[in-house]
């Protein structure tokens, strides 16, 4: 089985917790984060300027934050699949205690 291998090529800020991240394969998306900030990882992303410290790791092409936090590229390419899910993930992320 063959399936593509997706790296971040570049992003830039277009909003408070919102990126346009490009990609690889010349495609880009836009993504807000606001509704997946939670839980023990992703939580700490609510301050912007903690948000503001994203990176590309030059390892594994995506993004990074200093905390730890990433997210999977082929996850931030194909969003809008993924965007519900990982906005229900949160929702339960946010009943753990911190």
């Amino acid at each position: 089985m063959n399936h593509p291998i997706y790296r971040v090529t570049a992003f830039e800020h277009v909003g408070p917790y919102a990126l346009r991240v490009s990609f690889n394969d010349g495609t880009a998306q836009t993504i807000n984060f606001k509704s997946v900030l939670a839980g023990a990882v992703y939580r700490p992303l609510r301050d912007l300027k903690v948000f503001g410290q994203v990176q590309i790791d030059p390892e594994v092409h995506t993004l990074v934050w200093p905390n730890g936090a990433d997210f999977d590229p082929a996850t931030l390419h194909d969003w809008p699949e993924h965007a519900q899910a990982w906005a229900e993930r949160a929702k339960q992320w946010e009943l753990v205690p911190a």
